[in-house]
C-alpha cells in the first residue's frame, strides 16, 4: 500500500475529513496520512480508540512516536492525557488500550539506526524556548541533532514564518490557520520537503501545532523486513 509515498513532492491533508478504516483490532480505527507497505508499513497516522478498546501486546521494530490528541491513551508503564508525547524506540514493547477511548497521532517505522532515547513528556512538559514573532509559547518535546520536535501555540490571526532545511513536518491540534489557499483545521497534517519554507496565519482563535523539523526520510532509516 502506498499513500502520499512519493517525499519529494508536498502534501496536506485534512485528517477531519478523511474516513476512519478498521484496523486488525477491534474497536481501534485509524486515518492514513502516510504509508508505505501493508500491515506492518512506514506509516504516519491518526489512531482512534473506542471506549474499553486494546491493542494486542506487541514489540515496536522500527519505533514509534506518539501524540496524544484527546481522551487518555494507556498501556502497562502508564496512563498519558491529551497532550502527552513519547518515543518508544526500537525494540520497546507494550499492550496500549485505553478504558475510556482516545484519539492519538502516531509515527510508525521512521526510527533511525542509533536512535534508542525514550522520551515521556506529560501535557506542558518540556523544554520552553523563547518564542518566536506570532507564537504565544514553544515547547521543545524532543532535539539530538537529527530532528527537533516542538509543540507551538500561535497566536490568535498571527503570521507565522517557519524555515525548513531539512524537511517539515506539521499537524494542527487545535485551532487554525490558513497556509496559501488551504484552511487547516484539527488534524490537518502537511509534509513539505525540503527548501520549501512555510508561511502561515493562524485563525481567528489561534492555533496549537505540533512541528517536526527532520529529513523526510533518514539516511539511516530502519529498514522494514521483507
Amino acid at each position: 500500500m502506498l499513500i502520499n509515498a512519493d517525499l519529494t513532492q508536498p502534501v496536506t491533508v485534512h485528517g477531519s475529513s478523511l474516513e476512519w478504516i478498521a484496523s486488525p483490532a477491534a474497536g481501534v480505527d485509524r486515518k492514513m496520512l502516510y504509508r508505505e507497505g501493508a500491515e506492518v508499513a512506514r506509516a504516519t497516522s491518526i489512531v482512534r480508540y473506542a471506549k474499553g478498546s486494546a491493542f494486542p501486546a506487541h514489540v515496536h521494530t522500527g519505533g514509534e512516536e506518539i501524540l496524544v490528541l484527546d481522551g487518555t491513551f494507556q498501556d502497562e508503564h502508564g496512563d498519558y492525557p491529551a497532550g502527552s508525547y513519547f518515543r518508544n524506540p526500537p525494540g520497546t514493547s507494550h499492550s496500549p488500550a485505553a478504558a475510556e477511548g482516545c484519539t492519538i497521532f502516531v509515527r510508525l517505522w521512521q526510527h533511525r539506526a542509533g536512535d534508542g532515547a525514550q522520551i515521556v513528556r506529560r501535557p506542558g512538559e518540556g523544554d520552553a524556548l523563547a518564542p518566536r514573532p506570532g507564537v504565544a509559547e514553544a515547547i521543545r518535546l524532543f532535539e539530538d541533532g537529527a530532528e527537533r520536535v516542538v509543540l507551538e501555540t500561535w497566536q490568535p490571526a498571527a503570521a507565522v514564518e517557519t524555515a525548513n532545511p531539512r524537511g517539515l513536518e506539521l499537524l494542527v491540534v487545535s485551532g487554525s490557520a490558513r497556509i496559501g489557499a488551504e484552511l487547516l483545521t484539527a488534524q490537518s497534517w502537511l509534509r513539505w520537503p525540503p527548501g520549501l519554507p512555510l508561511t502561515a496565519t493562524a485563525g481567528d482563535d489561534g492555533a496549537v501545532v505540533w512541528i517536526k523539523d527532520a529529513p523526510l526520510h533518514h539516511p539511516d532509516i530502519l529498514k522494514i523486513p521483507a
